[in-house]
């Protein structure tokens, strides 16, 4: 894929944000699109953003679970970037026009207390280089009609980004085992999901260590006071206008997204 097409799928992405309406998978329009040129998609787009003002507050790891890479026939992750104007207050208003297709995630939120480059890191340099961990909703949308994404989509479209809710209560690693640690995703006061940190590559730390190594191999480091989410704990449920979504995490706190239409609640 040239550089002219890199920057073509580039534009139709960024046309989707801007419209509100989904492009046909990029697979059909640039039929050799690789893994490679998928990310250079997204970095171009990140790049359009970063000129704009936009400002690299972390990465998301998609892909974590098992039936996810067994959906799209592919052995590891992904990522994506996530930029200051991705996330939201707790329990604050958010307004659903700004997406098109939302999902929403629960996670386990890094925060980052040192910078972390691969390749090379351990789990013990990881966990090292956390400071501590909240509880997450993470709102994936697709610039892609109807979800139908391949691997080289997803990435493409910034691992699916959309938006993301922290919660407010900072729990201390050593006080938790992420592996062991449940959650329960209500929505609309009625319990859709359940899981567990384990099902994101038998831990959470596991998805980090892949993501410092693979960014590394980029000359990519995680910067302290970055946030890291490592991948859901359960399976996607569909939000729209008017839903109250809650995850309550096992040791670690609940957080709540409330979505809503002509309000914003960003926080910078």
């Amino acid at each position: 894929m040239d550089a002219g097409s890199v920057e073509t799928a580039a534009a139709d992405l960024l046309s989707a944000y801007a419209t509100g309406i989904p492009i046909p998978p990029l697979t059909t329009t640039h039929a050799d699109l690789s893994v490679t040129d998928a990310y250079a998609v997204q970095l171009a787009q990140v790049r359009r953003w970063t000129d704009a003002g936009a400002v690299i507050k972390g990465h998301k790891v998609g892909l974590t679970s098992a039936a996810m890479q067994r959906q799209l026939g592919v052995d590891q992750p992904d990522y994506g970037h996530l930029t200051d104007a991705m996330f939201h207050l707790d329990a604050a208003p958010i307004d659903t026009a700004r997406f098109l297709q939302p999902r929403i995630e629960p996670e386990i939120a890094f925060v980052l207390g040192r910078s972390l480059s691969g390749p090379g890191v351990t789990a013990a340099q990881a966990v090292a280089a956390v400071d501590f961990v909240l509880p997450a909703l993470e709102i994936i949308d697709s610039r892609i009609t109807d979800w139908k994404i391949t691997l080289v989509d997803t990435i493409a479209d910034n691992a699916s980004s959309g938006g993301v809710v922290l919660g407010t209560r900072p729990a201390r690693l050593g006080d938790v085992d992420l592996a062991l640690t449940g959650c329960l995703l209500h929505r609309g006061g009625v319990l859709e999901q359940t899981g567990a940190g384990g099902a994101v590559l038998g831990s959470p730390v596991n998805a980090l260590v892949w993501l410092a190594n693979v960014l590394g191999e980029r000359g990519i480091t995680l910067e302290a006071g970055h946030i890291v989410l490592p991948g859901s704990v359960t399976a996607a449920v569909p939000v729209a206008a008017g839903d109250v979504v809650t995850a309550t995490f096992g040791g670690i706190g609940s957080v709540t997204a409330a979505f809503a239409t002509g309000t914003q609640g960003e926080a910078k």
